[in-house]
């Protein structure tokens, strides 16, 4: 299993050389659990919810808004916030391969709603205000 932290200041990636010529997908497959039951794979639940349990109390997300301004979302919290959108975009009809369109800045509501939005099974699609109402259209159709 690949390890969860890294020391600051470690690269995770020490031969990159070494690493893309040895790189295979199947023993990229084997980094990844899995959704519970053998339902297939997820991006959410292999970047939060598989953590959720052993580092449920870790910074899994950390925003720094300013020198003093720092705060952070634990495994647990991250994995509680995903799965109420997860719900919510099941409780409004939202299907698997359907696009999901937020306007958000970077805070920490963005990363709830793309993590959801994947774990509901959705596409998720952010929109930015210098993007222009004709990019923002053509995205949501």
């Amino acid at each position: 299993m690949v390890q969860p932290f890294v020391r600051p200041g470690t690269p995770n990636l020490a031969d990159y050389r070494a690493a893309r010529r040895d790189f295979t997908w199947s023993q990229a497959r084997g980094w990844l659990d899995g959704l519970p039951g053998g339902r297939g794979l997820n991006l959410a639940y292999e970047a939060v919810d598989r953590h959720a349990a052993p580092l449920r109390d870790k910074a899994a997300i950390r925003f720094v808004r300013s020198d003093t301004e720092i705060s952070e979302l634990t495994y647990g919290e991250l994995a509680e916030a995903t799965s109420r959108f997860a719900n919510l975009l099941a409780e409004l009809g939202v299907g698997a391969g359907e696009r999901v369109c937020t306007y958000l800045t970077p805070r920490p509501a963005l990363y709830v709603a793309a993590l959801g939005t994947m774990k509901r099974g959705a596409v998720y699609t952010p929109l930015f205000p210098r993007s222009g109402p004709n990019r923002s259209r053509s995205a949501c159709r």
